[in-house]
């Protein structure tokens, strides 16, 4: 009776962990959750305001597919501002969140037997979605030792002809890898010449740490720019996860396009609500909600990261964006579905195993919650390491 499509489609593994561990709290167990990828922050107060106005004004009809002029203008002078981009009202569409938009771009750009490469680790959904839409992924794999993040060499050699894009996120989930201009540079070299596409996701642009700075990908040359599409939202940096906003930008207006007209006849536009409040998160009016919590993120990061690599049999990078570790423990387990599980039933922790991201031997650890619940979580998993048999 089903598709063969949906056949091939799992379930996300992070939602999967996530709602086990909701469950078994449920049923009165000690559970601490560091699987979720959502802020513990609320909305900033000026976004809910700006809702709450649109709600009593009655703003509740359809909007056209591709967003208000309003909001499509806040996205376009965001990327002014931010990343010295410039695109047109034809270049850039607001979706239901970043999957929907990532969906929309690989159901109108890949064609059955299209290989797409994509760095490892990887978010859960880059590989599904590539398959669903009859791609054939091609992981690069990376590790710790090479800081997550592939080589031009790497690039080179995973290309074919058959190879229709590449998959590029910084700040990493579940890593915290961020390319620097320099790397950007070198995978651009790689790409000259070629007809690649470059999707982009910048998702966790707004909390890096430390003297990183963030680089947006298109802004790399002009070549870049035209070959990439960028993938942004506000669930991460301004705790909108529940909100579903997310946005693309590409030079090629036929490319978005078409991505309109898939969207036109699946959910059509966007929750009216959301887009009134977004154009808050996007025009600077919650940047000072943003810093405050990208500082509580940069602490709790410290925190774990020095946390963790006191414990023998683990080791973890310190990341430089994002709101995860990814916390090696080889040393202990190789196999990461089996140590995950054994974590959850015995400490009463819920990470999620690295296979889920395509790398054995590691799970991510999410800091998106107040510090105290980080070291007890910590400290849980440093009483199962030391107890641990495999």
């Amino acid at each position: 009776m089903l598709s063969d499509r949906i056949q091939v489609l799992s379930e996300s593994l992070t939602m999967a962990i996530t709602a086990l561990a909701q469950q078994l709290k449920r049923e009165g167990k000690d559970v601490l959750g560091f699987s979720a990828g959502e802020p513990d922050f609320d909305t900033p107060q000026v976004i809910k305001d700006a809702a709450i106005k649109a709600i009593e004004e009655g703003f509740t009809k359809y909007t056209a597919v591709d967003g208000i002029p309003e909001l499509k203008e806040a996205i376009i002078e965001k990327l002014k501002r931010d990343n010295g981009l410039e695109y047109g009202m034809d270049q850039v569409i607001a979706s239901n969140g970043a999957k929907q938009s990532l969906f929309n771009l690989f159901q109108a750009t890949i064609n059955p037997g299209d290989e797409v490469i994509i760095p490892a680790p990887y978010w859960v959904t880059y590989p599904e979605l590539v398959k669903y839409s009859g791609g054939i992924p091609v992981v690069i794999e990376t590790s710790d030792e090479t800081a997550f993040k592939i080589t031009p060499k790497q690039l080179k050699t995973a290309i074919t002809p058959k190879t229709k894009m590449l998959i590029l996120t910084s700040p990493s989930n579940p890593t915290g890898a961020v390319y620097t201009k320099e790397e950007l540079e070198s995978i651009a070299e790689v790409l000259k010449g070629t007809d690649i596409l470059v999707a982009s996701d910048e998702m966790y642009e707004k909390l890096v740490y430390g003297d990183t700075k963030f680089v947006a990908t298109a802004s790399i040359s002009d070549d870049m720019f035209n070959r990439t599409v960028t993938i942004n939202g506000l669930s991460k940096s301004v705790a909108m996860t529940g909100w579903r906003f997310g946005y693309c930008a590409a030079a090629d207006k036929t490319l978005v396009k078409a991505m309109k007209k898939l969207q036109s006849q699946s959910t059509s536009n966007i929750n009216s609500i959301t887009q009134i409040a977004a154009i808050k998160g996007l025009d600077g009016s919650a940047d000072a909600d943003i810093e405050m919590m990208r500082q509580a993120f940069e602490a709790r990061c410290e925190e774990a990261t020095r946390l963790f690599n006191a414990i023998e049999g683990l080791s973890v990078v310190q990341p430089k964006g994002a709101f995860y570790l990814f916390v090696n423990h080889k040393a202990v387990e190789p196999d990461s579905m089996k140590f995950a599980k054994a974590m959850l039933e015995n400490a009463g922790i819920a990470v999620v195993p690295g296979a889920g991201f395509g790398s054995e031997g590691y799970f991510r650890f999410s800091f998106a919650t107040d510090i105290e619940t980080i070291r007890k979580g910590i400290d849980r998993i440093k009483a199962f390491v030391e107890s641990y048999e495999s």
